[in-house]
């Protein structure tokens, strides 16, 4: 294998591939980036087994095709010292890597190509296409509400849920979950189809989607892949049956059922404040809820206290609920609309919050006693 490439061309796919290249690694050859030259088209691959990343570059000159691997971060951290506008010319010798750029010469070792692990084909039993941006925007109001190192293994990750035009992510870690819908009209099935997706496959995903406009969604068996203009993207799934979540969702509409809207922006800031005084084990704070008013109030064991009061609108009996601050602080830092709604029933039930006139996003939070 032999080529010249612009520094330019070549850092984006090595930076995006090493993001899932772990520092330490059983196999060493997992501490190694795949490169694959096929005419000028270089493909750059990175594994940890569970998550599969392929980035693509252009090179100026492709000499001779081949494959070889090499150690990811020290290509990078090579990469990255040079200056822009330099040209990088690669060479595969034997075990070693010859990089040049000007005077400078670097040698790297290499292990086999064939010795790199593959993930396999990808049966799709769902595929569509997406635009990246609405995508990113269905990780990012629920992915917070994953678990992490559960033993419930199936919490630590997302559900990702087609069927009737509609694409739907789901995370809970059992005391908070979070939902979000939105339509897609490329379905290539309407049967519905659960698949969940671990925690690192969905943050590598969200993280890749920040430069596409148009992304194609392959839901398999045993994979999901993503595939933009400049990256591929397979993740395992995770085997296992996610909770029934419909059920968590209180019921809409019930005769005891109170209504809360507030501003997003006032109700997140008063639960930031008042988090600061809140115990710093359990996080708790008291709403005390009286017409048009909500009360935030915090206290810890030093005696420290903190009351934000905050306009809302409100009609109905008064009534105080205790909640984890940093799960409140979490769905107003989720949403993006201005104004929110809490649905709930009683002191001890748990709280339906929502974007204002919209259901798009949907959030419960179990409630705390203090």
């Amino acid at each position: 294998m032999k080529l010249e490439i612009a520094r330019e061309a070549l850092l984006p796919a090595l930076q995006q591939v090493a993001g899932v290249v772990e520092r330490r690694q059983t196999l060493p050859i997992l501490a190694n980036v795949l490169l694959d030259l096929k005419g000028d088209q270089l493909a750059l691959t990175g594994t940890d087994l569970e998550v599969e990343l392929i980035g693509f570059a252009v090179a100026e000159k492709g000499i001779g095709d081949g494959r070889v691997t090499v150690p990811a971060r020290k290509m990078l951290e090579i990469c990255k010292a040079f200056d822009d506008g330099s040209l990088l010319a690669i060479e595969s010798q034997g075990e070693h890597l010859l990089l040049r750029s000007g005077r400078s010469r670097y040698r790297l070792a290499t292990l086999p190509a064939d010795d790199f692990p593959n993930v396999e084909s990808t049966v799709g039993l769902v595929q569509f296409e997406m635009e990246a941006p609405r995508l990113r925007r269905l990780i990012d109001q629920t992915g917070f509400a994953m678990a992490q190192q559960d033993v419930r293994f199936y919490l630590n990750g997302m559900l990702f849920e087609t069927g009737e035009g509609r694409l739907r992510t789901v995370a809970t870690d059992g005391h908070r979950l979070a939902m979000c819908t939105l339509p897609v009209e490329s379905l290539s099935s309407s049967r519905g189809e659960q698949v969940i997706v671990p925690r690192k496959g969905t943050l590598e995903i969200a993280r890749l989607l920040k430069d596409e406009d148009t992304v194609q969604v392959t839901l398999g068996q045993h994979h999901i892949r993503v595939e933009g203009a400049n990256f591929v993207v397979t993740s395992k799934l995770i085997d296992g049956k996610f909770p029934d979540y419909e059920k968590v969702i209180p019921r809409q509409g019930v005769a005891d059922e109170r209504e809360l809207v507030g501003d997003r922006r006032q109700l997140r800031e008063a639960f930031a404040r008042t988090a600061i005084l809140s115990n710093e084990k359990y996080r708790g704070v008291r709403l005390s809820i009286r017409e048009d008013e909500l009360t935030v109030q915090a206290s810890n064991p030093e005696q420290e206290e903190a009351i934000e009061p905050v306009p809302v609108a409100y009609q109905g009996e008064a009534l105080e609920i205790g909640f984890n601050v940093s799960y409140l602080i979490d769905v107003m830092s989720a949403v993006t609309a201005d104004q929110v709604q809490f649905r709930f029933s009683s002191a001890e039930s748990s709280v339906l919050i929502q974007p204002f006139e919209e259901a798009d996003c949907q959030y419960v939070v179990m409630p705390m006693k203090l």
